[in-house]
């Protein structure tokens, strides 16, 4: 007899929150010591005129690479928790799509030669990969902080601060000279990191709570 309608035999999985969550923290901090070992590896890089596109690109995009991989794979796995443990509301949800919009651009962002060096091959689709992932980071700050505040305000409260941040200020990006804009842009990356660890740090306390 078939009984699609069944509920799971387990709604929660504390191990695999815990697991996960140190995953995002893990893909965030492997994006974050690419880009830094890069900066000593790829010559005549400057680090803070130059992009992290920039070392993208060339005889080393390797170590980049490897770091965008990891950290789209930590963002993915951010959805896949937030998928696990929904936190109740249409927000929420919209916070999970974004999630699997700003996991899946960072991947075609890695995997398309498309800056640094000028290379394009086929359609250029740089530009609008950066587009998306702005809309997504701001997305998921605003639309998942109602939902973790049923768990704890300071969750909310962090969400939103590291939206309210990354609206004001990732648009000036693109009008920032191009001798400070590779500075400005880790400091946009840190800002989306914060979102991410944020969520990291909710699971992976939720995990112990449910564990114990």
């Amino acid at each position: 007899m078939s009984n699609e309608g069944v509920p799971p035999a387990h709604q929660d999985q504390p191990q695999l929150m815990i697991l996960l969550g140190w995953f995002v923290i893990f893909g965030c901090a492997a994006l974050a010591l690419s880009i830094l070992i890069a900066d000593f590896v790829v010559p005549d890089h400057d680090w803070i005129a130059d992009t992290i596109s920039d070392l993208g690109a060339g005889r080393f995009e390797f170590i980049v690479d490897i770091g965008l991989y990891t950290y789209s794979a930590a963002v993915l796995s951010a959805a896949l928790l937030a998928a696990h443990v929904h936190m109740g509301d249409r927000g929420w949800s919209i916070g999970i799509l974004a999630l699997l919009v700003f996991g899946l651009t960072v991947f075609l962002i890695g995997a398309r030669n498309e800056y640094g060096d000028a290379d394009s091959d086929g359609w250029v689709i740089h530009k609008y990969l950066v587009y998306a992932l702005g809309a997504a980071v701001a997305t998921i700050a605003f639309a998942m902080a109602k939902g973790l505040r049923r768990a704890d305000d300071r969750y909310s409260y962090a969400l939103q601060g590291f939206g309210a941040l990354w609206v004001v200020g990732a648009p000036v990006f693109f009008f920032l000279p191009n001798d400070i804009d590779g500075l400005y842009e880790r400091g946009l990356g840190v800002l989306a990191s914060g979102i991410l660890i944020t969520l990291a740090i909710f699971f992976i306390r939720r995990g112990h709570a449910l564990g114990r």
